[in-house]
């Protein structure tokens, strides 16, 4: 049998093959991701007598080129988490990191569980795609926060708490009715330069503008608001531009956030189990895309606590001689995005406090027991997950047979 030690990188790969007891079939050696070399590799492989096997880690997006072609060449391939490849001793104290010694590395780990590697399945496009969108998503999320935070410390020098003048929540376009109005009174005396009348008929014809509710009340509390506020930068060109520019930014995030959740919501309802996830407590138009785009295929899982160790949520035991543990904290070595997603759920279920909801009522009764916040929306979670788990595992499951 032919273990071969591929470790990724970016644009390139180191390529080892080893059997058993140590024989050295092929010495470490490099490879670019091009379809010429790709196509060398595989025809050396298939040259091969016995049965040959490639192992490579999960790294990045990196080494999905590489497993692609491999696989559609007809060879067993096998992806494995990275953390068991790091964990697997060298028989060696000492601490050597090079991508010839990784490869060798990972082609001993291929030789050991040689049974026990299962083959790599690419995931559907939809579910690629989808993931993708979220990871781009979260981070578009931390972009829009510090713009956010931008703008309102630029605010607090020309117009103090004018995002506290409204509270309406954001529009399908992402817009929020706050920044709009900001962006045509950028500085209180925009506000209070003017009469209480004058002021009055123009915000009702900003609001026809823009299309929002118009209320003569809420013309008069920002009007007697802004009349009392203290600005610390003037007003003229060089504070509005900053201001503009600020609120420019703001609104192209956020239609671009609104344009990649349409597209997410759009994806999800591609997928069979999309009405299950949905008519699930908690879970709405905005959780829902997310938490199918992380956790994927459910049929992947092999049991429930697969993909709850998948989550990161599972509790390793720790004991030693009479030792036991009797305090363990989650692993957290699963999908951060992942747990995010679930945080947020459970802050849904908690927020509604639904009494009729199993979740709820298993997270309530942690809470009554006097655990730690994050101790028992944690082990909400984790039953939300099985819930999760039995509910679209059966509906798929189903599915399959149906046709």
């Amino acid at each position: 049998m032919n273990a071969v030690g591929i470790d990724v990188s970016k644009g390139k790969s180191m390529i080892a093959v080893m059997r058993p007891f140590g024989e050295v079939v092929a010495s470490p050696y490099e490879i670019s991701h091009t379809e010429r070399e790709l196509k060398e590799l595989t025809r050396f492989l298939k040259s091969l007598s016995g049965e040959t096997k490639v192992i490579m880690e999960y790294t990045g997006k990196y080494y999905q080129p590489v497993a692609r072609y491999l696989r559609e060449a007809g060879i067993f391939v096998s992806v494995v988490n990275a953390i068991l490849v790091h964990d697997y001793g060298g028989n060696s104290l000492r601490r050597v990191k090079t991508d010839r010694k990784d490869a060798i590395k990972i082609a001993n780990y291929g030789i050991d569980r040689w049974v026990d590697l299962t083959e790599y399945t690419p995931e559907e496009d939809i579910r690629q795609m989808l993931k993708t969108l979220n990871r781009q998503y979260n981070q578009y999320v931390k972009v829009k926060v510090m713009f956010k935070n931008n703008l309102i410390a630029l605010l607090d020098q020309t117009f103090p708490d004018v995002n506290r003048f409204f509270n309406s929540p954001a529009r399908k376009d992402g817009h929020e009715k706050w920044v709009d109005f900001a962006a045509t009174f950028w500085h209180c005396k925009c506000v209070s330069d003017a009469s209480e009348n004058a002021f009055k008929e123009r915000y009702a014809k900003w609001c026809k503008k823009h299309r929002y509710i118009c209320s003569p009340e809420k013309a008069e509390a920002i009007y007697e608001k802004s009349c009392n506020q203290v600005s610390t930068l003037p007003k003229n060109d060089t504070a509005k531009l900053l201001v503009t520019q600020a609120i420019a930014q703001l609104n192209t995030i956020a239609e671009t956030l609104a344009a990649v959740m349409t597209e997410m919501r759009r994806l999800t309802t591609l997928l069979p189990e999309c009405n299950v996830v949905m008519g699930m407590y908690g879970v709405g138009p905005t959780l829902g895309p997310q938490l199918m785009a992380e956790i994927g295929d459910v049929r992947r899982f092999y049991a429930k606590k697969a993909l709850i160790a998948f989550a990161g949520l599972d509790s390793p035991p720790n004991q030693s001689g009479a030792f036991e543990s009797k305090s363990r904290s989650i692993s957290k070595r699963g999908s951060a995005s992942l747990r995010k997603t679930l945080f947020q759920v459970m802050s849904v279920i908690l927020q509604n406090s639904p009494s009729d909801e199993p979740v709820f009522q298993f997270l309530d009764k942690k809470r009554a027991e006097g655990k730690h916040y994050g101790v028992y929306m944690m082990a909400a979670a984790n039953k939300f997950l099985r819930i999760y788990y039995a509910r679209t595992k059966e509906y798929l499951t189903n599915l399959d047979e149906v046709v």
